[in-house]
């Protein structure tokens, strides 16, 4: 999929209150004022899914990460009309997160990943061991992570990937929409939803020793 530049993107992004331009690593309870278990979504596209999580968990600070700012702006104009105090973006590589949160976060959502179901490219998926070791620097205690993809390879490459690295699943389903658990869906899920894809979900925890 083609992605569209969004004219003044880095103008919007930067008169929004939501959109945070500091490092604010080891003092993220600062910024939210709370101690508030952190969840973050990796990859939130439109914002969607992490706005409405805000507004259904009030007592749970959202952060979500996104690369590129013509797609994060989407989430932004949305969120500007709303009056939340949990939530907020960030611009970002996900490589770089360990440079922004120091074991400070408690959940990691990937919902809907960029598959990269070519095998030479399995490295830039974001549940390889590469981003698996960083998600280990940032986890504030036991790693928690969620998946929700409609891509059967990177949903098999996952539960392979933290597999070995230790994660234990509370939850497996190749079919989420016949599983009888609440669902906050994210727009590429109702769209693929719709047109009668079936999302693979995963819930993985790992317990530190």
């Amino acid at each position: 999929m083609r992605l569209r530049n969004v004219k003044n993107a880095g103008d919007i992004l930067n008169d929004s209150k939501y959109f945070i331009k500091d490092n604010y690593q080891g003092n993220w309870s600062k910024f939210f004022k709370n101690n508030y278990p952190i969840s973050l979504e990796i990859g939130c596209g439109k914002g969607d899914f992490l706005i409405n999580m805000a507004k259904t968990y009030p007592h749970v600070n959202f952060i979500g990460i996104e690369k590129y700012e013509s797609v994060l702006v989407r989430a932004i104009e949305k969120v500007n009309n709303l009056e939340l105090t949990n939530i907020c973006f960030m611009c970002l590589d996900a490589l770089e997160l360990n440079k922004y949160f120091n074991r400070e976060i408690d959940t990691i959502y990937l919902n809907f990943s960029d598959p990269w179901p070519k095998k030479r490219h399995a490295k830039r998926r974001l549940t390889s061991p590469i981003f698996l070791d960083i998600y280990e620097q940032i986890f504030k205690s036991n790693p928690h992570l969620f998946l929700k993809t409609d891509n059967l390879i990177l949903f098999a490459y996952s539960l392979e990937t933290l597999s070995n690295k230790d994660y234990k699943f509370n939850k497996v389903s190749l079919d989420l929409a016949n599983e009888n658990l609440f669902n906050i869906q994210t727009e590429y899920e109702t769209r693929f939803s719709n047109l009668g894809y079936k999302i693979n979900y995963l819930e993985a925890i790992k317990k530190r020793v």
